[in-house]
C-alpha cells in the first residue's frame, strides 16, 4: 500500500458506516484504521521469515486465522474478514471495485479501558491483576494440547526460536542492543538450556505445552465489561504452541517493564492459585527474558519501516533499547545480593530517572522521597503542591516524617531479604548516616551514588517539568538553589561514587551496575 492509498483510507468516505475522524495506528506488521465504532486491521505485505504476509492469499488466510483464534478469548469484538477495494484514485472498505487486500473488522474498544492506559493512569488495581490472571489460567486450562502441539515444547524447538531471535537481533547491535549485552544473553541462554534439559522435558510430559495466546501483553487486554484478551499470534504455530509459563511470562514481563513489579507478583500468585501449576516457577524467569528480548527485537524492527513517521521510529527505538536492557536485567539480578542503593543529589540532577530505570532492570523496590511525601499528605504523585521553600508539605516536620517513613520501609524490606533503591536528596549527613546504619543492622552492603548535573541543564529540566506538570517533584530553580546552599558535602569516608546526571540514563545505570560488580562492559 503506497502513501497515497494510505491517505485515502483516512477519509471517512472510505468506510461503510459513519466514521468521523479516522486514525491510523501502525505496528511492524499491520495498519490499523480506527473509524467510528469500528477498527479495520490490514496486514502489511512483509516477510520476516518467522512471519510471511507477502501474498494476497496469505494475508486473507491469516485474517481468517486471526478471526478463528481470537474468538477463544474475545469473541464479541471480531466481526469478520472484509475486502479492501479500489475506489476512484484510492481505496475503500465498500463498493464493487477490484479487491486489493483484506482486513479483519472489529468492534472498536474504548482506549481508556485498555490495560496499558489504565496502568499509565495508575488505575489498574490489584483486583484487576487477579481477574486477568484468573482469565488466563482458565483459558490455559481449556486450551488444546497433545500431538503436534506438544512437539513445540521440545528443547530443540526452543533453541531454534532463540537462535532465530539472536540472528535477527544482530543487525540492531550497537543501535538498540549493546554488542556486549547480546554476547552475555546468548551465553547465558545456552548455559541455562544445557543445564535444564530435564525441566523442559518435564513440561512436555506434564501436558503444559498448549495452543496459547502468544502475544499476551497489556496493550492486548481490555477491561470493558469484563476481561477481553485479543490480538493473539495467528501467523506462526511455533509462537502460539508454547509452554503456558512462556505465555504468562509475557504479561509478567510487561508489567515489570512498566514499573509495576508489585502487580506482576500479584498476577503470578493469582495464576498459580487458579492453575495449581507451581512447576512453572523455575522457568518463569527464563521466559520473561525471552519475552523481553522478543519485544526489543520487534520494536527495533519498526525503525526500518519506511511508512512509519520519524518520531514514532525514535520512540520505538527507545522502547526497543529498554526491552533489551530488561532482558539483560533478568540475568544480572541473579547475581544481586540484597543491598541498599542510595541515589543522592539535588533536584533536577537526574537521580529519579536513573532510579526508575535501575529498579526496572534489577527488579528492586524503589523508594522515592517525592512520592512518599505526597502519599503521606494524601496527594496523588502527579498533583502539584507548590509552596514557599520550607512551607506546605515541605516543612521541616513534614520532611522528617517523609524520611522517617522512608527509613521504616527500607528497614522492613532489608529485614525480609529484599534490596532497596533510595531516591532522595539526602542533603544532610545525618540522612545518609541513618541509611548506613540500616544497611549495617541488616547485614547488607550500601552503595552510595551522588548524581550531579551542570546547572544549565538542571535549570532547563526544572522549568520544563514545571510547565508540563509531570513527575512527583514540585521543585523549581529557587528550591534547587536553596538545596545547594544546604547540601552537606559527602565525605570520602562515606564512600560515594559520582554519576553524571546529564549523560544518557542508560550510561548512569551501567555505571552503577559496573561499580557493583554486576556488569562486565565487555559482556564476558
Amino acid at each position: 500500500m503506497n502513501e497515497k492509498q494510505l491517505k485515502s483510507l483516512l477519509r471517512p468516505a472510505a468506510y461503510p458506516e459513519p466514521a468521523g475522524e479516522v486514525r491510523l495506528i501502525q505496528t511492524h506488521v499491520s495498519w490499523i484504521f480506527l473509524a467510528g465504532e469500528f477498527a479495520y486491521k490490514v496486514k502489511k505485505p512483509v516477510d520476516f521469515g518467522f512471519l510471511n504476509f507477502s501474498t494476497l492469499d496469505r494475508r486473507r488466510f491469516y485474517c481468517q486465522e486471526e478471526m478463528r483464534l481470537n474468538n477463544r478469548l474475545c469473541p464479541r469484538i471480531y466481526l469478520g474478514v472484509v475486502p479492501l477495494r479500489r475506489s476512484g484514485d484510492g481505496l475503500a472498505f465498500h463498493g464493487d471495485g477490484e479487491v486489493v487486500d483484506y482486513a479483519v473488522k472489529m468492534v472498536r474498544l474504548p482506549e481508556e479501558l485498555m490495560a496499558d492506559r489504565l496502568l499509565e493512569r495508575g488505575e489498574l488495581s490489584a483486583e484487576n491483576a487477579r481477574e486477568i490472571a484468573a482469565a488466563v489460567a482458565s483459558f490455559h486450562g481449556r486450551a488444546e494440547r497433545g500431538g503436534e502441539i506438544a512437539a513445540y515444547g521440545a528443547l530443540e524447538e526452543i533453541r531454534r526460536n532463540w537462535e532465530e531471535n539472536f540472528r535477527q537481533a544482530e543487525e540492531f547491535s550497537g543501535k538498540t542492543l549493546a554488542a556486549a549485552d547480546l554476547r552475555l544473553m546468548r551465553g547465558w541462554v545456552d548455559q541455562f538450556m544445557a543445564a535444564n534439559e530435564w525441566l523442559f522435558a518435564s513440561r512436555v510430559e506434564g501436558g503444559f505445552i498448549r495452543e496459547c495466546d502468544g502475544d499476551l501483553h497489556l496493550e492486548n487486554i481490555s477491561l470493558d465489561g469484563g476481561i477481553c484478551i485479543f490480538d493473539c499470534i495467528e501467523f506462526n504455530n511455533r509462537f502460539r504452541f508454547c509452554d503456558t509459563a512462556a505465555d504468562l511470562a509475557f504479561l509478567l514481563m510487561d508489567l515489570e517493564f512498566h514499573g509495576r513489579r508489585d502487580l506482576a507478583e500479584i498476577c503470578l500468585h493469582a495464576y498459580l492459585e487458579a492453575s495449581e501449576d507451581r512447576g512453572m516457577l523455575p522457568l518463569v524467569g527464563f521466559y520473561k527474558l525471552y519475552r523481553a528480548f522478543i519485544r526489543g527485537k520487534v520494536e527495533s524492527m519498526r525503525i526500518k519501516d519506511p511508512t512509519i513517521p520519524a518520531g514514532e521510529k525514535l520512540a520505538a527505538a527507545e522502547r526497543g533499547e529498554r526491552y533489551f536492557r530488561l532482558a539483560r536485567g533478568y540475568i544480572l539480578r541473579q547475581g544481586l545480593e540484597p543491598c541498599l542503593i542510595v541515589l543522592s543529589g539535588l533536584s533536577g540532577s537526574g537521580k529519579s530517572a536513573i532510579g526508575a530505570e535501575l529498579s526496572m532492570e534489577l527488579g528492586v523496590e524503589l523508594l522515592s522521597s517525592d512520592i512518599l511525601r505526597k502519599e503521606l499528605a494524601g496527594i496523588p504523585p502527579d498533583q502539584r503542591s507548590a509552596a514557599p521553600y520550607g512551607g506546605g508539605i515541605y516543612t521541616p516536620e513534614k520532611s522528617a516524617a517523609t524520611y522517617g517513613e522512608m527509613y521504616a520501609r527500607a528497614g522492613k524490606a532489608l529485614s525480609e531479604g529484599r534490596g532497596v533503591i533510595i531516591d532522595a536528596t539526602c542533603r544532610r549527613r545525618g540522612d545518609r548516616e541513618r541509611l548506613r546504619e540500616l544497611a549495617a543492622a541488616s547485614g547488607v552492603g550500601l552503595h552510595l551514588f551522588l548524581v550531579e548535573c551542570p546547572e544549565k541543564t538542571v535549570r532547563k529540566r526544572l522549568e520544563e517539568r514545571q510547565k508540563s506538570g509531570e513527575g512527583a517533584s514540585d521543585a523549581g530553580w529557587e528550591v534547587y538553589l536553596r538545596q545547594k546552599e544546604e547540601f552537606e558535602t559527602i565525605l570520602e569516608s562515606e564512600g560515594e561514587y559520582r554519576l553524571d546526571g546529564s549523560a544518557p540514563i542508560a550510561e548512569g545505570v551501567d555505571r552503577i551496575l559496573t561499580t557493583m560488580g554486576l556488569l562486565n562492559p565487555t559482556g564476558g
